[in-house]
């Protein structure tokens, strides 16, 4: 079995405007650097499939599709609010991401892939159950967790989210769902400054001050993540794979690199052989330097491919 690679061309037609950091530059960069190193070609590389209206209502309340359709608009933009924006095509991607990521949950699950990694947009992270925000408009991590969670063997998963900003839609799905943990290191105070400080045995939030270096991501996770997986004994592994943390990245003052990357998939991938059967699925979250995303993209894919 290989890592599958799962994306859609399409993902690129949500398009907030010219100027907006969660472009479709994002997906062709990584793409570019996988092909060039040859990554790509050691990947299962397929094809992102629709998700049902069903399967949305799994983490969100059951207008909040219908709410973001009645704003699509015919041609231009319109914004849900001061940083998130619909296009004519937007929500035909956002069901392409959020289906990628049940996807791939299917493919690990079955044992047709050893793993797999959605290069999906726009993220969904910040999405609550009932509000788009933050770039966000289909949580798509939290929709696969709920969908693993109603597959024979899975009563247990955790989410693993190392975006630079807090995943405070994930937390707002799961906070009342024990068997979910949800473990989080951000900067802090940050966007979106929702949930970062709510109290739950299942909700491990790590925040961490501006200029933070890797040495302080690594101490959090050992100390707060290890503990916790330990605890919980996931029988699914998910991460939101946001690489906006890396020093290069413009939208944040934390300062990962590559090899933090590297090692904290390293540290998921030995929790997921341990504790889940190898099961483990990533998804892209944020990362907003096209050439530090795809560097730190192609890291997280030589660890999830045994490199």
């Amino acid at each position: 079995m290989t890592t599958a690679f799962i994306t859609h061309d399409d993902c690129g037609l949500h398009n907030m405007g010219p100027e907006h950091p969660e472009s479709p530059v994002r997906l062709l960069a990584i793409k570019k650097v996988l092909e060039k190193t040859g990554l790509m070609q050691e990947l299962e590389q397929l094809e992102s499939v629709h998700i049902l209206p069903e399967q949305i209502q799994l983490a969100h309340a059951h207008l909040h599709q219908k709410r973001l359709e009645m704003k699509l608009p015919e041609h231009g933009v319109v914004y849900t609010d001061e940083d998130t924006a619909l296009c004519p095509h937007s929500l035909h991607a956002a069901s392409l991401a959020a289906g990628s990521a049940v996807m791939a949950v299917n493919r690990v699950i079955a044992g047709k892939s050893q793993n797999a990694f959605c290069a999906v947009r726009p993220p969904g992270h910040h999405a609550e159950h009932n509000i788009p925000m933050g770039f966000c408009f289909y949580n798509n991590v939290a929709i696969a967790a709920i969908h693993a969670l109603q597959q024979p063997g899975i009563e247990r998963v955790a989410i693993f989210d190392f975006d630079v900003h807090h995943g405070n839609g994930t937390v707002d799905i799961f906070k009342d769902r024990p068997e979910v943990l949800v473990c989080s290191t951000f900067q802090h105070p940050f966007y979106p400054e929702r949930y970062s400080d709510i109290q739950r045995d299942n909700i491990i939030n790590c925040p961490m001050e501006a200029h933070s270096d890797g040495m302080v991501f690594r101490s959090l996770v050992e100390g707060k993540w290890l503990p916790a997986i330990q605890a919980h004994k996931p029988d699914m592994i998910l991460i939101s794979a946001g690489f906006d943390a890396h020093h290069e990245d413009p939208m944040a003052d934390i300062k990962l690199n590559e090899e933090d990357y590297r090692w904290v998939t390293q540290m998921l991938m030995d929790s997921a052989r341990t504790y889940s059967e190898n099961r483990l699925v990533s998804v892209l979250e944020g990362g907003y330097n096209p050439v530090s995303l795809a560097f730190s993209v192609q890291a997280h894919l030589e660890v999830l491919a045994g490199h």
